[in-house]
Formats: C-alpha cells, structure tokens, sequence
C-alpha cells in the first residue's frame, strides 16, 4: 500500500511534464505564425514597390497587377538618379541626422543624467514636463517652431532641422530610466574618491550607458530621415531638400511616372532598411535594458 502513492506520482508527472510541452510548442507555434504574418504585412509594399520601379511606365499603365508584364529594367534608377538631385537630397538628409543624433545624445543623456541622480528644486516639475511632453503631438508645435525659428533668421538652414529634434522627451526618458538603474554603491563611491558629477557622469555613467546611446541615437537618425511636415516648411530651395520631401515633389497628378517615383522611393528608405539590419541588436538590447515600450 505504501509503495502505490510513490508510483502514482511518477506516472503523473511524466502525463504533467508532456501537457506542459505541447502548450510551449502551440504558443511558439502560434508566435510564429503571428509574426509571419505582421512581416508579410510589411513586406509585400515593399516587394510591389522594388518590382514596379524594375518595369517601364507604360507595362504598367497597361497591366498594373501583372508583375511580370513588360519585363524588368533599371532604367528607371539611372533616369531617377540622372534627372533628379537625389545626391544632394542624400547628403542633406545624412547632414541632418547625423547632426541631430551627436546633439541628441549630448543634451538629452545629460538631462536624463540630471533628472535620475542629482538632488535639485524643482526637479520633479521639470521630470512631469519631460512625461508631458511625451503626450504632445509634433504638428502642435509647428506654428510656434516657425515663428520662432523665422525670428532667428535660420530658415533654410541644417540648424532649423538639427535643433527642435534635440529636445526629444522620449530620449531624455530612456536615459533617465537607464541612469536610474546604475547601482547606487557606483555612484557613491565615485563621490567617495572626490569624482565632480561631470565626472561621474562622463566617466562612469555614459560608458556604461551604450545600450541606451544607442537606442536613441538609432530611433532620432530614423525619425529625421523620414521627418516630412516641418522639413517641408522650413526648406524651400529644392537642392537644399531632404529625401522625403524631395520624393514627394516627383508626384505630378497630371503625369506620373510610376517606375521612377518607386525606384526614387526604393533608393530613399535603402539606408533606414542597411541601418536596422545593422544595429538591429543594439535596438533590442537599448530597448529591453532601459524599459522602453
């Protein structure tokens, strides 16, 4: 009688364990299939847009559903790239995100710095306006930017394009919750060894920060290549555009060219694809260590 229990139990476990098994599977299974979905989602513009531009406008116009109609060429990239200044629309966008990231990280990694560690009146006022300004929409801000900037006389130029993206409430949040993580015993014992908090933070903090440095420098390069609303309004010679606003510019309802507007769209949002592919690791860790959702 007394052996029974014991035996019972083995021969359950085993039934438990398996149940436990299939349920990971179908949900791993059902992941996959949810995520396949989502990237077939994303995939399939990007699929017709790269096979429209390979085609001529007229097998287009002519069989816009059939793929393989009219035969694929890159005639439509060397006309885009030989009659439009997507060179010069290439470096400004470049200029100006890359501007934007080395200003970003700089100012917002010090706030964030400020607000997660250092004692100061006021400080949680200037934290609520920080989550606030998360709520905020950017068209909100267009009319005053204007103003403002019109005033400054920098309209036309890479500052008026570089500075508003500086002040990034979602930067200076991923940061402060980074800092907030570095153990305290860290930071007092920098105190301890007469370290300034300009020290502290340059030597200790953002070395040690990388996973954040890099998630924002990552989202703020993203989100000024394809920033449209404001680069529209602030650039008005058309060498002196970025890509998206040079793209829509090539959009004549009167006569579109179908395959030099997609090969343009193709060779504007390549470097965004080369920079996720690249730094897709860093994305995940950034996001994953500091909280962000």
């Amino acid at each position: 009688m007394t052996t029974l229990a014991p035996v019972r139990g083995r021969a359950q476990a085993p039934a438990a364990t398996a149940d436990g098994g299939n349920g990971a599977k179908l949900f791993n299974r059902l992941c996959v299939v949810c995520l396949t979905l989502f990237a077939l989602i994303w995939l399939v513009p990007f699929v017709w847009a790269l096979i429209t531009s390979l085609r001529s406008d007229g097998s287009i116009t002519e069989k816009p559903t059939s793929p393989f109609a009219g035969g694929w060429s890159f005639h439509a990239y060397s006309y885009a790239w030989d009659n439009y200044p997507l060179g010069y629309w290439y470096l400004n966008s470049l200029v100006i995100a890359t501007l934007a990231v080395l200003f970003t990280v700089a100012f917002c990694s010090m706030a964030g710095f400020a607000l997660a560690l250092l004692q100061f009146p006021g400080r949680n006022v200037v934290m609520a306006l920080v989550v606030a300004g998360l709520m905020l929409p950017t068209e909100a801000l267009v009319l005053p930017q204007f103003v403002e900037y019109r005033s400054l006389h920098l309209l036309g130029t890479y500052w008026a394009l570089v500075l508003p993206s500086v002040a990034a409430p979602v930067s200076v949040f991923v940061f402060h919750a980074f800092f907030r993580g570095i153990p305290t015993p860290l930071i007092e014992a920098a105190r301890l060894d007469g370290a300034s908090w300009w020290r502290i933070y340059w030597s200790v903090c953002l070395p040690i920060s990388r996973p954040a440095v890099a998630t924002v420098a990552i989202l703020t390069f993203i989100s000024s290549w394809n920033a449209f609303l404001w680069p529209l309004l602030v650039l008005s010679q058309t060498k002196s555009q970025t890509v998206p606003v040079g793209l829509s510019s090539l959009v004549n309802p009167s006569n579109i060219q179908y395959a030099e507007v997609m090969a343009s769209s193709v060779l504007g949002f390549l470097p965004l694809i080369a920079v996720f592919l690249v730094f897709q690791r860093q994305i995940v860790q950034g996001v994953a260590t500091t909280g962000l959702k």
